[in-house]
């Protein structure tokens, strides 16, 4: 296994779990909340759900395709000036979402410089640098740390956003959240300075080098699968909750920014529990357990009759399911591969979840506008979540064996 040894004025545990904590809160909290502008932008310039739900889809894609080049980056580089870029990023992207009115301008640039600065602020950027500092006997306790804090962002900031959007309106909701993105990240991401890290020990790998051994190894790939499920999962829900509960008769505005609410509140607990025990038995289980479990909540919301209360109890059980992945997914990577591009392959399987999160934002608008409901999209997510229940079980999450007389990466 590969060690890397850092100098003593490596940014302590503490520090880093609290400016990423920041940086995911703001970046995680704002990217949730998007479901709440839906309605008003499409009633401000007359589109159909599908268009904004594109916009969605294109941003959710980009993230997982830039996803990779950020962790290198990250890795290369440090994580700071990911964090800086993806600030700016941010704020210009939400700026565009505010100004743009032409359809397709607003789903190319939204989608782009948005799903850009999500790959520059989210898991893949930050989990090298918590990767690097945690010892191991805590690192799936510090993965877990950080992926609350990004169900704080949603719980925290659902909320907000709604009253913005109320009491300002969804313009310069925009406008503030795009101040934040640089008020709040830019000294955060002066915190998660790295200094320059001493030789590896151990087998030495260029870029390309760990890249082909990734690919080439099974549990990878099967990471890759589970991971498309997530994001398809996550997103059709996060995005269009708010739009399916109108739909069926529970128009109070409020109902939806509870539960979202809710769902980001019960995934602190559920992200660090995921962590914790993650520690002590095999992340492998762990994981299918979780997707079993959301196909079991899910089947049992669509199905049982809808109510303010089904509503809050479903949030909050798919709450605990929510981001419960991330340090389990992020914690098999670290075992099998070691530390050294641990942004990188933590990048290339986001891709995956990202590439999940495209379609299922897509599918959701394209449904509806087809069949004016989401009935066959729900199905779609109770089978694709058996369906990861299966492929994570096999998964061997022994560290790989390397040649220890691999030439020096140039």
């Amino acid at each position: 296994m590969t060690t890397i040894s850092t100098p003593r004025n490596h940014p302590s545990l503490t520090t880093v779990l609290l400016a990423s904590g920041f940086v995911l809160t703001l970046s995680m909290g704002v990217r949730h909340g998007f479901g709440f502008w839906l309605q008003p932008i499409s009633q401000e310039y007359h589109w159909t759900r599908e268009t904004f739900s594109m916009a969605i889809a294109i941003q959710n894609l980009m993230w997982g395709v830039f996803g990779p080049f950020a962790g290198m980056a990250a890795d290369k580089l440090g994580t700071a000036k990911v964090i800086v870029l993806g600030a700016i990023l941010f704020a210009v992207g939400l700026l565009w979402m505010a100004l743009v009115n032409q359809p397709f301008a607003f789903i190319a640039g939204s989608g782009i410089l948005i799903g850009a600065a999500l790959a520059c602020t989210t898991f893949g950027a930050v989990s090298g640098i918590i990767g690097r500092t945690a010892p191991e006997a805590k690192r799936s306790w510090a993965f877990g740390m950080s992926s609350a804090a990004s169900s704080f962002g949603q719980f925290f900031m659902m909320p907000v956003d709604q009253q913005l959007i109320q009491h300002a309106g969804w313009q310069n909701a925009l406008y503030v959240l795009a101040a934040l993105m640089l008020i709040v990240m830019l000294p955060m991401a002066w915190k998660l300075r790295e200094p320059v890290r001493v030789a590896d020990t151990g087998p030495q790998q260029s870029t390309m080098e760990a890249v082909r051994e990734a690919f080439s190894h099974k549990p990878f790939l099967l990471l890759l699968a589970g991971y498309f499920v997530c994001g398809f999962q996550l997103v059709f829900i996060g995005m269009n909750m708010p739009a399916y509960l109108k739909d069926k008769g529970i128009t109070d505005p409020s109902v939806a920014v509870i539960a979202l609410s809710l769902i980001g509140l019960f995934n602190i607990f559920g992200s660090y529990g995921a962590g914790k025990l993650g520690g002590l038995f095999p992340k492998r289980y762990l994981l299918s357990s979780i997707y079993l479990s959301r196909s079991i909540v899910i089947a049992l919301f669509v199905l049982a009759p809808l109510s303010t209360y089904s509503v809050y109890i479903f949030a909050a059980a798919i709450g605990l399911l929510w981001l419960s992945t991330v340090p389990l997914t992020n914690g098999v990577i670290a075992g099998i591969f070691g530390l050294k591009y641990l942004s990188m392959l933590s990048g290339f399987v986001f891709f995956s979840h990202q590439l999940g999160s495209f379609i299922g934002a897509w599918l959701g608008g394209y449904m509806y506008t087809k069949n004016g409901n989401y009935d066959a999209v729900w199905v779609v997510i109770v089978g694709l979540g058996i369906f990861a229940t299966l492929i994570n079980l096999p998964i061997n999450e022994a560290a790989i064996e390397r040649d220890t007389k691999l030439p020096l990466a140039a």
